[in-house]
């Protein structure tokens, strides 16, 4: 059998552009060379497109824009007889046939459903949520509107679009101190304040607008966060259920990629009854969204044991100490295997 092309797009222009190298990277190396060749698309901060030659070793050290031999300007095409990548070389057009596509691009601009648009438009089997899913995740407000209606409990929140003091103190009557603040579209904990008096409040809401068009505010869950990583389109796979420790007000984006005074525990420090609601909770979700392929849902497990959905990462970390990973590897799935079986859900039609 000849080997399927699979192309992995990392970097991105989103300020997760670090972390994408990095889960990039992981995906690569694990990707299994008999069965799939490799085709590197890299987009820069700026938002350019190039098929890269080099190394994945340069793609994690972020130096893969260095040398310019390396590189060909490209873009996929949204013409589905091409099926494939049109390459801008200096001896004329090329076009690479592939046969899927893996996006490893945490956040806008790529997790939320724009590329996944494209390889739609394309006819390219995408590795993961598609157009639909990726955009609802990605609007905290709208996933959990959906999540609510199959029973999910969610955080009392309200959305506004300006940090107008007198405007936002409107807004939040009738929630509880201490707040959160967010952007509505964004990942990686960007734009995030906790706010535990009102004088605070317009302050966070301005922050969070540099993030995206309009901010949600929730009341504060008490207890702690847990996540749990699933998989799969018609079946579902679920792994196990992970809780986050941490020292501070939030899992911030500092604390994601370091754990310098937070301990992620897989799996979870629960009882197995507690374990099995978390992941019933999290198919559920998955399910309400319309997710395929792979999720990482993350939620909140309270004192009194509800559970309240925080939310949905179509694009989870791939990096070998990453969430996601860990928590299939927890019902005995390895990093190798769980790459090709995600490329063969987002072939399956």
């Amino acid at each position: 059998m000849r080997k399927l092309t699979v192309a992995v797009v990392f970097g991105g222009c989103s300020p997760e552009y670090p972390v994408s190298l990095e889960s990039s990277y992981s995906v690569m190396t694990n990707m299994d060379t008999e069965k799939y060749e490799l085709i590197k698309i890299g987009v820069t901060k700026g938002g350019l497109w190039y098929r890269f030659l080099g190394s994945a070793e340069a793609v994690r050290d972020d130096v893969w824009q260095e040398d310019r031999s390396l590189l060909i300007p490209a873009a996929i095409s949204p013409d589905r007889e091409t099926h494939g990548l049109l390459e801008f070389a200096e001896d004329g057009l090329r076009v690479t046939r592939l046969d899927a596509v893996f996006p490893v691009l945490h956040g806008r601009n790529g997790e939320d459903g724009t590329l996944q648009g494209l390889c739609e438009l394309a006819g390219l089997p995408i590795v993961g949520c598609g157009t639909l899913p990726a955009a609802l995740c990605m609007d905290k407000d709208r996933a959990h509107r959906l999540a609510s209606l199959r029973g999910v409990e969610v955080p009392a929140a309200v959305v506004v679009d300006s940090a107008d003091g007198e405007r936002v103190l409107r807004a939040v009557e009738g929630l509880r101190y201490p707040l959160f603040v967010k952007p509505v579209r964004a990942g990686s904990s960007f734009g995030i304040t906790r706010v535990s008096v009102p004088a605070g409040l317009s302050a966070a809401v301005a922050f969070a607008l540099r993030y995206d068009h309009e901010a949600i505010i929730e009341e504060a869950i008490p207890g702690f966060e847990v996540g749990c990583a699933v998989m799969g389109n018609r079946e579902l796979t679920i792994g196990r259920a992970d809780e986050i420790e941490i020292k501070g007000d939030f899992f911030d984006y500092k604390e994601k990629y370091t754990l310098e005074t937070s301990k992620i525990h897989m799996p979870a420090r629960v009882d197995a009854e507690t374990e099995a609601r978390i992941r019933e909770t999290a198919a559920s979700i998955y399910r309400a969204l319309g997710c395929r392929g792979f999720a990482r849902v993350d939620m909140f497990l309270t004192p009194d044991g509800r559970i309240v959905m925080n939310e949905v990462n179509t694009i989870p970390g791939f990096t070998s100490h990453s969430r996601f990973p860990n928590m299939m590897k927890g019902i005995g799935i390895g990093f190798s295997e769980l790459i090709d079986r995600l490329i063969c859900l987002g072939l399956e039609a």
